[in-house]
């Protein structure tokens, strides 16, 4: 299959959402395709008006987050406008998947919240019609095999240093295992800002013997660090598939994560802790660092291997599609 790839740096958020059918009005292929598949970050509902080449062609929108259930930061405000975009988007598109049920539900629920506090004229049945094409399609996940030794005592963060995150929450449960006297090691992998954010300077400064890695990893180092790791841990407001949790638990690192988003699909009650609570989260890191860690999981449902026959699947019904005249 000939795939032609657009794509736009991930900066400038508002105006990448927005304005991405500008950014594309010279840029698209002049005949016709068998089928468009585009992300949720993608302005369709505008992108067909303005191409009727593209408005013939059977559509796919993937949703690997939603707007209605995306945390918003300190200093920011909730905008209507990126909502709107994704549910004109989800209207505007034959089919529609999701890489998590919570993903497909919270943005369900945000529709019909948002709908709910319109005014006036606003027509009935709108989610039951996005429903109806919606099904769940994660992203599938190349296994990292385990190490030839596992350390017990190495605890990992391999997520973005970013307020999503919730790092603060990392480091106030990380200073209280140091506060205890009990003995880990830590591997802070992940993006993070060039300017270093102060509870990660703090961390630094007060756990620097303890950091194993500090920084982002070539893949080879990165899975080598994701085979020996024993517990992973996240603090996240938001997961809508945590795709780097699962490379580390493909891996045999334990998960320990809220009991919140889309975790609750994936990992067994004893691997989750209340969401938001650090001293469920410290007690759950000391007993797993004194005593014996849980068994490790089974994640090959989100395996390559095992989701390539779906989306083979929605690839070729898509092709099939026909809109009306």
């Amino acid at each position: 299959m000939d795939w032609q790839i657009r794509e736009l740096p991930g900066r400038h958020f508002r105006w990448r959402i927005r304005g991405n059918p500008l950014s594309w009005l010279d840029d698209l292929p002049l005949e016709t395709p068998d089928a468009v598949l585009a992300t949720s970050m993608v302005d369709l509902a505008t992108l067909r008006g303005l191409h009727p080449r593209i408005a013939r062609a059977p559509t796919l929108y993937y949703f690997h987050e939603n707007q209605f259930a995306y945390p918003i930061g300190q200093h920011q405000t909730r905008s209507l406008e990126p909502q709107i975009v994704q549910l004109y988007g989800a209207l505007a598109a034959d089919r529609l998947a999701f890489n998590s049920e919570y993903n497909r539900s919270s943005f369900l629920e945000g529709v019909e919240g948002l709908l709910k506090r319109m005014p006036d004229r606003v027509p009935g049945g709108v989610v039951d019609r996005l429903a109806t094409r919606a099904e769940v399609l994660p992203v599938p996940v190349h296994p990292v095999p385990p190490g030839p030794e596992r350390d017990r005592r190495l605890i990992l963060w391999n997520h973005r240093w970013e307020y999503d995150k919730a790092p603060e929450r990392f480091v106030d449960a990380l200073l209280g295992l140091d506060a205890r006297g009990i003995e880990f090691r830590v591997a802070l992998l992940g993006a993070r800002p060039q300017r270093a954010p102060e509870m990660l300077t703090r961390l630094r400064e007060r756990l620097g013997r303890r950091i194993d890695a500090d920084g982002w990893l070539d893949r080879e180092p990165y899975e080598r660090l994701l085979g020996r790791a024993a517990i992973a841990v996240s603090t996240a407001l938001h997961e809508f598939q945590g795709l780097a949790m699962l490379e580390a638990v493909s891996a045999g690192v334990r998960p320990l994560v809220p009991d919140d988003l889309s975790y609750r699909e994936q990992y067994p009650q004893r691997y989750r802790y209340p969401p938001g609570d650090g001293a469920a989260l410290l007690e759950r890191l000391q007993q797993w660092l004194e005593g014996r860690l849980p068994p490790a999981l089974d994640v090959s449902q989100w395996s390559v291997n095992a989701l390539r026959p779906a989306w083979e699947r929605i690839v070729r019904d898509l092709i099939r599609d026909t809109r009306p005249d």
